[in-house]
Formats: structure tokens, C-alpha cells, sequence
């Protein structure tokens, strides 16, 4: 880089807030399919559908409903 550069007059990244950070998760394959198809219809890349659905999650501060199968239901109620 050159020494004649001056960054005196220089600003901030305004979007420095909103870069994405990059997480490995594992999703299984029906969930990666649905996401992956529904994006096609919509002419996005699926992470970007995958991304802009759990902002709107947190947004909304939505709780997932968690139900087990009936088969884990009845093993662990035996015990």
C-alpha cells in the first residue's frame, strides 16, 4: 500500500452491522429439500431464504412447538 493514502477523511462501514457471520449447522434432508425447492420458485439461493425465515423468527420472537414422535413418547414413558 502506498504511504500517500489518507484515511483522515474516512468513514465507518454503515453496513458493518449487518454483515453475516458464516455457522456450520446441521439440518436434515427433508427441511434442506423444502427450503431448497421453495427458493427455486422464488429465484433466490436457499441460504438466503433459510437466513431471511429464522430473521423473522427472532424478529417476531417466535418459540418453536416441539412435539416428539408418538414411538419416543411411549419409550421413555415406560421406564
Amino acid at each position: 500500500m502506498r504511504k500517500e493514502y489518507d484515511f483522515s477523511g474516512s468513514r465507518k462501514n454503515p453496513y458493518a452491522n449487518q454483515l453475516k457471520r458464516q455457522v456450520t449447522i446441521r439440518l436434515d434432508t427433508a427441511s434442506v429439500t423444502y427450503f431448497k425447492e421453495l427458493a427455486t420458485e422464488l429465484g433466490m439461493p436457499y441460504q438466503n431464504l433459510i437466513n431471511l425465515f429464522l430473521r423473522d423468527c427472532a424478529q417476531q420472537k417466535r418459540h418453536p412447538v416441539i412435539q416428539w414422535p408418538q414411538t419416543a413418547r411411549k419409550r421413555s414413558t415406560a421406564r
